[in-house]
């Protein structure tokens, strides 16, 4: 799915003005963050260098050299020529061995503070969309779901999932919101996805309490939409504490 069947808000976060300062690492990051979560897709051409340096209010130099280290990465792929520019390269499968060694490096406490976090976010950002969001939010909302529904492979459940709580947040008009969202979701939201022998990720639950969520916004229900928000929430992290004891 296109990220041009989202609203305005997150792509206007993610090539807004950076608060973090205009370091090469915090203008990379920013960028690879978005890709991870499929709010910029594959293919995609990002705007020109000095469109781009202008609206994240950074250096050109700064810039190129962000550009050059996403690269590096594999996230990114210059063409040149008429039509070219900087294309975004969508990263390969997550292997469970690398996300273990991602949870592996957070504590139980640092995922509760986390969690906390999250919840906190995720529950205001859901009552503010059942105040806020029109039919056409709702109706992307509702395609989100059924994207998360047809995904298989566990990098396109974490890019919808992430897809669908930074839609929320996008719905409820909030640029602060978006940006606390997306930059959790950088956290943890690859981890959410992580398969584990007899406790692995229940897609039909999650797409379930997505769908609980949105009926809620669509029915204007802002404390259900933010309690049902919470309670995703918790579930997730739960499950991640969980699997990082049994790490130890």
């Amino acid at each position: 799915m296109s990220t041009k069947g989202l609203t305005g808000a997150p792509r206007q976060v993610i090539f807004g003005p950076l608060h973090e300062g205009g370091r090469v690492d915090v203008v990379a990051r920013r960028i690879s963050q978005a890709i991870g979560l499929g709010l910029i897709t594959d293919g995609e051409q990002l705007p020109s260098e000095s469109v781009l340096a202008e609206s994240l209010k950074v250096s050109t130099v700064t810039l190129r050299e962000a550009l050059s280290a996403l690269r590096d990465q594999g996230l990114l792929e210059t063409r040149r020529g008429r039509g070219g520019g900087s294309f975004v390269r969508t990263p390969e499968e997550p292997s469970a061995a690398r996300m273990r060694g991602l949870l592996r490096a957070l504590c139980p406490h640092e995922l509760r503070e986390i969690g906390d976090h999250h919840a906190a976010v995720s529950g205001a950002a859901a009552r503010l969309a059942a105040e806020r969001a029109g039919s056409e939010q709702c109706t992307v909302l509702g395609k989100l779901v059924a994207h998360l529904a047809m995904a298989r492979t566990i990098g396109e459940r974490r890019r919808a999932d992430a897809r669908f709580h930074v839609g929320i947040a996008a719905a409820a008009q909030s640029h602060r919101l978006t940006r606390d969202e997306i930059t959790l979701q950088g956290e943890v939201g690859e981890l959410l996805w992580l398969p584990a022998c007899g406790n692995d990720p229940d897609l039909a639950a999650a797409v379930e309490q997505h769908s609980g969520i949105l009926v809620a916004i669509e029915g204007g229900d802002g404390e259900l939409a933010r309690a049902r928000a919470e309670a995703h929430v918790d579930q997730g992290i739960s499950r991640l504490i969980e699997l990082r004891r049994r790490l130890d």
